[in-house]
Formats: structure tokens, C-alpha cells, sequence
């Protein structure tokens, strides 16, 4: 990684990009693409907020990531071999590599490519939801190549998400004299019934996992509680009205569910086959559904993305941008 990439990558994280928050990063990101002579464009998705589109010809392979990062924000450091700071590897790096891999691209005259760099993926995928509706017939590409920290290996596939709230009801009263029932109590039955069932099993993506990641609710411990809630998250395998649906059987009539957030499993194209992991972290591929075949690879670890050590390592950074280069070649060889 030269001195120049590396300056680079650093001043990119020195910028905070906090989701809702992007304008900055967008504006450097989009001064990056058009210095490669590309056409670039700021896609508003909301009042301050832009996807950054950049292409040289009608692109038949688009390389996307995002341009959020989630809170809190911390700066760049370099320890030897190291890049340490929020978006190192999340996603400030896999944009950088793709970039430098564009680079090469287009200076071997392939110019069938193009870039998506989104906002809000981190939170509700909005700038991808956006640019999927509205991205004219010149984005239509074949492929495209979704950034984000693999551990340098393609992955055969991504799990689904189902997120939303448990809302419990009850009737306060003094706890020596209950009046109806208790929200915590109705809260924790239909809670147990969650975690004892099964959330489905898929040949490619494995077993459905579900977990509940906060519970509040009551007043005192001598009064009967009025009210409970509690999160959950599923780790989909199925599509869902399927999660839906099994969410749905294990509740009482004093709780209800608000569903917030849901999409099904997504399978990636791996080149040449064999074995690739699949991961269970959130990414914009459900909604690129117009994007063509989709691919997910990039460099650092998920184990470092989100933590308050996100590091990069210039080794990993560097096979992306070698693995960026070839596999578009690959891909781009084929038969339209």
C-alpha cells in the first residue's frame, strides 16, 4: 500500500461519517471518483444526505459500499501495519481498495464500471431502498461488488433480518392485591416461548438463530407492572412472513408485536466455486435486487468492524484491491 493510499485512507476516517451524518465523506469519496475521470453524480436521498454514483461508460459491473459509519465516532491512527479508527475496515477501506482497483481498470481501458457508495446502510438501508428505485436504465449492471469486511474471502451467503419490538400490557396495582395481569409476566412467558422454538435450517445458510437484546419494563418490585417491552432480533434463514408468522403463535392476547425491520436471506455469486462462508451480518445487498448478480467481499474482519479497536491491516487491504482487479476482469469477460 503506497504512502499516498495510505494518507488517504487515513484522512477518509479523519472525517466523521456517522450515519445521517455522510455529507463530508460523500463530498471526498465523490472528489476521489471524479479525479479517476469518471462521471459522478450525488443521488439525494433525503435533505443533506446523497448516494454518490460514478461510472465511465453504461457500467455492466458496479463495486458498492457504504458511506456511514456507526457511532461513536474515533479517529485515525497507524500503528506499523495498522490502521486503526472508525470505518477502518467498515466500510472506509473496501471503498478505498475498490477505488484504487477502478484505478487499474480503467487504466488498462475498461471502462464497463461503475460505483455505488451509499447512505444509512448501517440503520435501515435507506440509500440503497432509494437508489434501487430510482437508478435510470444506465444502471443496470450484471454484477455488482458489495464491500464489506469478509476476511478477503467471498461469502456464499448472507442471512436475513427481522427485527421489532415485543409490547406488553398489564393493569397496575399493589402486588399483595393484583388487579390483572402483569406486563413483565406476560412479557417473559411469550419470551420463553421465543427462545425455545426453532427459527428454520437452510441447506446453504444454515440454522435461524434469535436473540432478545433488551428488556424494560415495571415500576417496583410491590407493584404489579403496567407495562414491558422487549427487542428482538431474528438471524433469518427464512423469508418474513415465515419469521412473521412464528413470532406471531407465541403470543398472548396482553402482547403484541411492532415489526421494524425485514428482509430474507441473500445468496452471492462465489467466482470459481468451491467452499465460502456464509455470514450473518447486515449489509445493502437485500435491497439491490435491480443490481444484477451480486458478489460480497472485502478486506478486514466483521470481529473488528463496530468495536472501539476497528482496525485495518495493509496486507488485507491489499489482496482486496488485487482480488477487486481480477475478479471484474473475470466477470466482465464473460458473455453479456
Amino acid at each position: 500500500m503506497s504512502d499516498t493510499l495510505l494518507d488517504t485512507l487515513l484522512d477518509w476516517i479523519a472525517i466523521e461519517s456517522i450515519t445521517g451524518h455522510e455529507g463530508e465523506y460523500g463530498d471526498a469519496v465523490a472528489r476521489r471518483l471524479s479525479a479517476l475521470g469518471l462521471g459522478v453524480e450525488r443521488q439525494e436521498v433525503a435533505p443533506g444526505r446523497f448516494n454518490v454514483l460514478a461510472r465511465a461508460d453504461e457500467p455492466e459491473l458496479v463495486f458498492c459500499t457504504h458511506l456511514d459509519t456507526v457511532p461513536p465516532y474515533f479517529g485515525p491512527s497507524r500503528e506499523g501495519n495498522v490502521i486503526r479508527g472508525r470505518g477502518a475496515c467498515d466500510a472506509k477501506g473496501p471503498a478505498l481498495a475498490m477505488i484504487e482497483a477502478a484505478r487499474r481498470l480503467l487504466a488498462a481501458g475498461e471502462r464497463r464500471i461503475g460505483f455505488l457508495l451509499t447512505v444509512g446502510e448501517e440503520t435501515d438501508s435507506a440509500g440503497a431502498q432509494f437508489a434501487n428505485l430510482r437508478c435510470s436504465e444506465r444502471w443496470r449492471p450484471r454484477f455488482t461488488m458489495i464491500g464489506e469486511p469478509t476476511g478477503n474471502r467471498f461469502v456464499r451467503g448472507g442471512k436475513g433480518v427481522f427485527k421489532g419490538t415485543l409490547q406488553a400490557h398489564g393493569v397496575a396495582s399493589h402486588s399483595s392485591r393484583p388487579l390483572g395481569p402483569s406486563a413483565v409476566h406476560e412479557l417473559v412467558h411469550v419470551v420463553h416461548r421465543l427462545i425455545q422454538d426453532g427459527w428454520g435450517e437452510h441447506p446453504v445458510f444454515g440454522q435461524g438463530t434469535l436473540n432478545v437484546g433488551m428488556i424494560q419494563g415495571g415500576v417496583a418490585a410491590n407493584v404489579v407492572a403496567p407495562a414491558a417491552s422487549a427487542s428482538v432480533m431474528v438471524r433469518a434463514v427464512e423469508e418474513p412472513a415465515s419469521v412473521e408468522a412464528r413470532v406471531r403463535r407465541a403470543l398472548t392476547k396482553d402482547v403484541e408485536f411492532v415489526v421494524e425491520k425485514g428482509y430474507g436471506p441473500v445468496e452471492f455469486h462465489v467466482p470459481g466455486g468451491g467452499e465460502a462462508p456464509v455470514v450473518a451480518f447486515g449489509t445493502d445487498a437485500p435491497w439491490l435486487t435491480r443490481f444484477g448478480t451480486r458478489l460480497l467481499y472485502g478486506p478486514g474482519s466483521i470481529d473488528d468492524a463496530h468495536t472501539a479497536h476497528e482496525k485495518l491491516e495493509v496486507g488485507s487491504f491489499e489482496r482486496a484491491v488485487a482480488e477487486y482487479e481480477r475478479v471484474a476482469r473475470e466477470l466482465l469477460s464473460r458473455p453479456g
